[in-house]
């Protein structure tokens, strides 16, 4: 995240402790929901969350993984998805900033969501953070970017640049859902269906 959008993240946090309502709104709980429905597996081992938040999505995605690193640059976001998930022992939360402080160290991921952070980084940036998804990713690894459509003063890449981008990376794409308030893809290494991975057809 550039030093750009830093004062707007720093005012959105100084005037509310959850300023998108994401506890409040079914807009996002519904959104969380389909995002969740389109995992393709029921439960993963790793799972990596950039742009957490306030952790919202976080405690959704804990309940799906044995183990779940979460970041974001907003020191007082952090703190906030610390205090939300304070009883899930298999969660970490971290303050990253993309793409510089993609955590390498912690190895591979099977599962890693980007939702509404790639339109904040420069092209550059975002193309960085796409290989960096790519060399995190385990054999059997999902990818999901979920992003707001309509256009905003603080966007530095369209939702259609963002998810260009992650398309790019060769990954098979499992699922698109579109909206006119949002898009959701889900990429993986392999390309089977649900219903292939459980031998239905």
């Amino acid at each position: 995240m550039s030093n750009v959008q830093r004062p707007y993240f720093d005012a959105l946090y100084a005037a509310s402790d959850d300023p998108y309502a994401s506890r409040e709104r079914w807009y996002e709980a519904r959104k969380r929901a389909v995002l969740l429905a389109a995992l393709p597996q029921a439960h993963y081992r790793r799972v990596y969350e950039p742009g957490c938040g306030i952790g919202e999505l976080t405690l959704a995605l804990s309940h799906r993984c044995d183990e779940l690193l979460a970041s974001d640059f907003s020191a007082h976001a952090v703190e906030l998805a610390r205090k939300r998930t304070a009883g899930r022992a298999q969660v970490q939360v971290a303050q990253h900033a993309l793409p510089m402080d993609w955590p390498c160290e912690a190895g591979r991921f099977d599962l890693i969501v980007l939702s509404e952070l790639g339109y904040f980084l420069a092209r550059h940036d975002m193309q960085r953070v796409a290989e960096c998804c790519k060399a995190s990713l385990e054999a059997d690894g999902t990818l999901v970017a979920c992003d707001w459509a309509p256009d905003f003063a603080q966007r530095s890449l369209s939702t259609r640049e963002v998810h260009g981008i992650l398309s790019g990376l060769g990954l098979a794409r499992l699922a698109l859902h579109e909206e006119d308030d949002f898009v959701l893809q889900v990429w993986a290494r392999d390309g089977r269906s649900v219903a292939q991975r459980e031998g239905i057809r």
